[in-house]
């Protein structure tokens, strides 16, 4: 006889192991971010050193709130991940606003998002699934609503992940590793041929340095590589379907943003080798522009479709953990009850999962997802800067609390996190006032639902 599932108290089957912890973290964090944003960085900072220099140091900063959410997920290891953390130093309403705002926004606009970018590079693959062919068109009212390929092809490919998630969580992450260990090999073996042939600009990484404001620069490209690391902090959300989750979350949160940083540094040597500064502010599709430098159009082929399997691999990964942030709600009495029930076969939070991901297909197929993705980028990070908090928090409250894992560095090491995540928060308010006062909006409008599922489940 095979040996019983090992189940959490939740019911959910703790599966994964140390590797799939640290694939989880690369497949959440590596989409379609690190073949665009060196373009953008190089607009605003045209200097090879410090191009290098703000990927290094987003890379330090991450692995800093890597390190500091490792010793929360230890202290909480169940499924739900920041919900816990936020509820548990600074009570239940802070925990319901961030997942309140993760359901309808945060989560499932970027899972539309994600869907979407998989959508635009499919249809360079097949024009059916462009989105410049309109499949649909239907009046309403004044306002016409239509779909095209792009959007139909992000639909369907979250569909079809969240099918595969809900059979199983070994089903999920079998096919989450496997798409990361593809963009793994894919990214070296970009390098590999890229080192390969004859540079076409020298790297000089002491060059003069340019006539920019530098301050001003350096801050908004650390901002543009902030965001392509983010979602390093996906396993947290898993915890609870982890084998020995103490140990196994902080091994794949630090060893999952090691190598990311490693894959990150690999490909940008590889944009210095291939383009000139001025090429690299000129494109909007770094990685191909500089394939198509170094080995001609085929490389540019073959780099399309590895961004195409990225995305999809970033969207799995998204839809994975991000789905096991309403269950432990529903149970707690602060979210719809039906999402608290767990497949009894399956073991996945199946209705969770559904929920999620037909408001994620919805929002991808009316195209709503854009606007409001920009309304909640300010309180998104609010909760990641209170996040970064909690650790010192609750170091003060509960000092006598079980910590199977301790941040190294305290308190140094949380508070640079902190800080890195203040600036990023203050960035975010002086660049989009306007939409940074909505997203507030928008979090408020949680507090009367929280009331509401309070006296629901304090009723008898």
């Amino acid at each position: 006889m095979g040996r019983a599932p090992q189940l959490s108290p939740e019911g959910l089957l703790r599966g994964l192991g140390r590797w799939d912890a640290t694939f989880l973290t690369i497949g959440s964090v590596v989409g379609t971010g690190i073949f665009i944003t060196t373009a953008d960085i190089a607009r605003v900072l045209p200097h090879q050193g410090l191009i290098m220099l703000v990927w290094g140091l987003t890379g330090v900063l991450t692995l800093a709130g890597a390190l500091s959410y490792a010793e929360l997920g230890a202290m909480f290891p169940r499924a739900g991940g920041m919900y816990h953390f936020l509820k548990e130093a600074y009570g239940r309403l802070c925990g319901f606003l961030f997942g309140w705002a993760c359901f309808w926004i945060i989560m499932s606009g970027g899972i539309a998002a994600i869907a979407v970018a998989f959508g635009e590079y499919l249809g360079s693959f097949a024009a059916v699934f462009s989105t410049d062919c309109v499949l649909l068109a239907l009046p309403v009212g004044r306002w016409e609503w239509s779909v095209s390929g792009g959007q139909a092809a992000a639909a369907l490919a979250i569909l079809l992940l969240t099918a595969i998630n809900y059979l199983g969580l070994r089903a999920g992450a079998g096919v989450q590793n496997l798409l990361t260990v593809f963009r793994i090999v894919a990214v070296v073996g970009f390098a590999v041929l890229a080192f390969g042939s004859e540079a076409r600009t020298p790297v000089a990484l002491l060059a003069p340095l340019p006539a920019v404001p530098l301050l001003a620069a350096f801050g908004v490209a650390m901002v543009a590589a902030l965001w392509t690391y983010d979602g390093w902090y996906g396993p947290t959300f898993s915890a609870g379907e982890m084998r020995d989750p103490q140990r196994t979350l902080p091994f794949g949160l630090v060893w999952g943003v090691l190598i990311v940083l490693a894959l990150y540094s690999l490909v940008n040597l590889v944009y210095l080798r291939a383009l000139t500064l001025p090429e690299m502010a000129a494109t909007r599709r770094i990685a191909e522009t500089a394939a198509v430098a170094l080995v001609g159009p085929g490389g540019g082929r073959l780099v399309s479709f590895a961004v195409l399997v990225s995305t999809f691999g970033c969207l799995s990964a998204t839809i994975l953990y991000s789905s096991r942030i309403y269950h432990p709600m529903a149970r707690d009495g602060v979210f719809f009850r039906a999402l608290a029930a767990v497949h009894p076969r399956f073991h996945t939070p199946g209705r969770s999962l559904w929920a999620q991901s037909l408001w994620g297909a919805l929002l991808a197929l009316t195209g709503t997802y854009e606007q409001l993705y920009t309304y909640v980028i300010f309180a998104m990070l609010l909760f990641h800067t209170a996040t970064a908090g909690a650790v010192i928090v609750l170091r003060h409250r509960r000092p006598d609390a079980e910590r199977p894992y301790r941040v190294a560095g305290y308190p140094w090491v949380p508070l640079l996190f902190l800080v890195s995540s203040v600036l990023l928060l203050a960035n975010t308010l002086a660049e989009k006032p306007t939409e940074s006062m909505i997203g507030l909006l928008i979090l408020a409008a949680g507090v009367p639902a929280y009331a509401w599922w309070r006296r629901g489940a304090a009723a008898p």
